[in-house]
């Protein structure tokens, strides 16, 4: 009770003709248990995660990967491999990419040569692998011909067989538009 409360209900019972009493403490064991209590040190539950959080620890897990795996992509057993997909192209804004518009899903800076891959891809082509693009329709194979692209990005979970390649301007990446290419594993 609180001393406020107490002493209302003592002058209350005095304008009666009571007497009023001072309420009993507590025997000493049961305070010492409960000081004791409060000095006893209990492990901090964790708090669950926010969403900004578990995207920053889930890119980190995927750099610490990249960068723990330093063998040559050449050895892996993925080069020679194609795929034909839907291919369409970004650059660095905040509304084609998260809240960090010029940085990979594998930490390095956006730049040209950066392909960004479907989930799906990503199974057949991971992260670090270096690709050559063809263009089905032939009509970008001369700006294509002879360039290495390297897989450092990851697309929307909604995305399914699909590649992304950055552009510095949203003016060639809306020139690419969408076509059909095939993706293919080198050295």
């Amino acid at each position: 009770m609180s001393y406020t409360i107490f002493q209302s209900i003592c002058a209350a019972a005095l304008l009666a003709g009571s007497a009023c009493a001072t309420p009993a403490l507590p025997d000493s064991s049961v305070a010492a248990a409960a000081v004791r209590d409060a000095l006893t040190v209990r492990p901090a539950v964790p708090a669950a995660p926010s969403a900004a959080q578990q995207a920053a620890q889930n890119r980190a897990a995927a750099i610490a990967s990249t960068q723990a795996v330093r063998e040559p992509v050449a050895l892996t057993p993925i080069r020679g491999k194609t795929a034909i997909a839907r291919s369409t192209a970004y650059n660095s804004v905040p509304g084609q990419t998260d809240a960090t518009p010029f940085i990979t899903a594998t930490g390095t800076r956006t730049r040209p040569g950066v392909v960004a891959l479907s989930r799906d891809l990503l199974r057949v082509f991971p992260y670090g692998t270096r690709v050559t693009i063809e263009d089905l329709s032939g009509r970008y194979n001369s700006m294509l011909r002879g360039r290495v692209f390297m897989v450092e990005d990851t697309m929307a979970a909604r995305k399914t067989n699909s590649v992304d390649i950055w552009m510095p301007t949203r003016t060639e990446a809306l020139n690419w538009g969408a076509r059909q290419i095939r993706i293919t594993a080198v050295r």
